[in-house]
């Protein structure tokens, strides 16, 4: 017989909504958790047993963490991986590993190591000056992407260059010299999808449901399961989720965006090595959500049931345009009145502009009744400065 042991600690880097819904899970099996984050009142607070306050980048903090707790894992890829690296050389276990961390981290690396292995992507160069901007423009054409290899999201890092003349601009936006940017061909997709995937200590893979994500201005709006694409398309992005955990042997949960290309190719755009945005809507859709799953697997315990157990639909709650302040939350009742529909309030305490403030959920008997469902409760529910009048 194993025995599991479920009086580990366990300790997160990040207390944000991500980490508040590991917290969640981690409780109801009994975990102790500590947390580090800079904020005192951040989401994750109030359910951590222990809060180091402390930067993200404070390493004498982040060994602390490490010496109250028997396995670390993060919310969040950017954050320095060398003290994790430096952790670990000392015996600390840390998940998903910092082996696996500081490839994803960095845009170009994880796009050569995917590319290496035969994992379908995007066309890429390095970008280290304005010649290779121009060698981007003539080798994929305009328009073309460029990123930043490191520490974008939501949009932020990337720029669309639509022709020669915006190349000075786009190189000097992203840094420049001074930052280590890339180009990537301007892929025209018919969907983007992600398929969730997690990997347990002893190699088991589990691999979720395709979702179709919806994004405006570079921010997920909505995820859609199942996607609705074909068959064959599905079981091909869920196999192709599979290869990518094999290539980075990473433990705990993964997330594999996709591009369906007008030729019915998939093309991975993107790997998080954490809990995803696009697969919350597993807590109310699927047998085992992404968060418990991720949970099991950094903590020993077998993996559980990825089954979709009835079409789901998410819809994040953004933070409205109307100015910064301390966030008040209207509609909770006129949504939660709709059948079928689950909110998630992450707790932050102020609201900005198209911040990520909490998100709903709708179930339904079928994809466009759980489609119709969520779009209704998202006109309710919004997210204002107490000073907005």
């Amino acid at each position: 017989m194993t025995f599991v042991l479920l009086n580990q600690t366990i300790g997160i880097i990040g207390g944000g909504q991500l980490g508040k819904m590991m917290l969640l899970e981690a409780k109801k099996m009994g975990f102790y958790a500590v947390i580090l984050d800079p904020t005192f009142n951040c989401p994750a607070h109030s359910l951590a047993d222990e809060h180091i306050v402390a930067a993200f980048d404070d390493e004498v903090a982040i060994r602390k963490l490490a010496d109250r707790v028997d396995v670390i894992t993060y919310e969040f890829e950017h954050i320095g991986v060398q003290v994790l690296k430096d952790l670990e050389e000392k015996g600390h276990t840390i998940y998903p590993t910092p082996k696996s961390l500081e490839i994803i981290q960095n845009k170009y690396k994880q796009k050569e190591l995917l590319k290496k292995k035969r994992i379908p992507v995007p066309d890429f160069i390095y970008v280290s000056n304005i010649n290779d901007m121009k060698e981007a423009g003539e080798r994929f054409g305009y328009p073309f992407i460029l990123k930043s290899c490191t520490g974008g999201y939501d949009g932020k890092g990337n720029m669309v260059v639509n022709s020669p003349e915006d190349i000075q601009f786009a190189f000097e936006s992203l840094g420049g010299e001074k930052e280590e940017l890339m180009a990537e061909e301007y892929i025209h997709f018919t969907k983007e999808i992600s398929v969730l995937a997690c990997r347990g200590i002893d190699g088991e893979i589990a691999v979720y449901p395709v979702g179709e994500n919806i994004h405006k201005d570079n921010i997920l709006i909505k995820t859609m399961v199942p996607a609705q694409i074909t068959k064959t398309l599905t079981n091909r992005g869920m196999t192709l989720a599979n290869r990518v955990m094999k290539v980075f042997e990473g433990v705990g949960m993964f997330c594999v965006e996709m591009f369906v290309t007008e030729d019915k190719k998939l093309l991975v755009n993107e790997v998080a090595p954490r809990p995803h945005n696009s697969g919350h809507y597993s807590i109310e859709g699927c047998v085992t959500s992404q968060f418990e799953q991720h949970i099991r697997a950094i903590t020993g315990i077998p993996l559980g049931d990825t089954a979709l157990i009835h079409p789901t639909v998410m819809r994040n709650i953004l933070g409205e345009e109307e100015g910064i302040g301390i966030a008040e939350v209207c509609g909770v009742k006129e949504a939660l009145s709709i059948d079928g529909v689950s909110l998630h309030i992450y707790g932050k305490e102020k609201t900005s502009p198209k911040r990520k403030m909490g998100h709903i959920t709708a179930v339904a008997e079928t994809l466009e009744e759980a489609i119709e469902k969520a779009d209704k409760a998202a006109e309710f529910v919004k997210v204002y400065p107490s000073n907005y009048k």
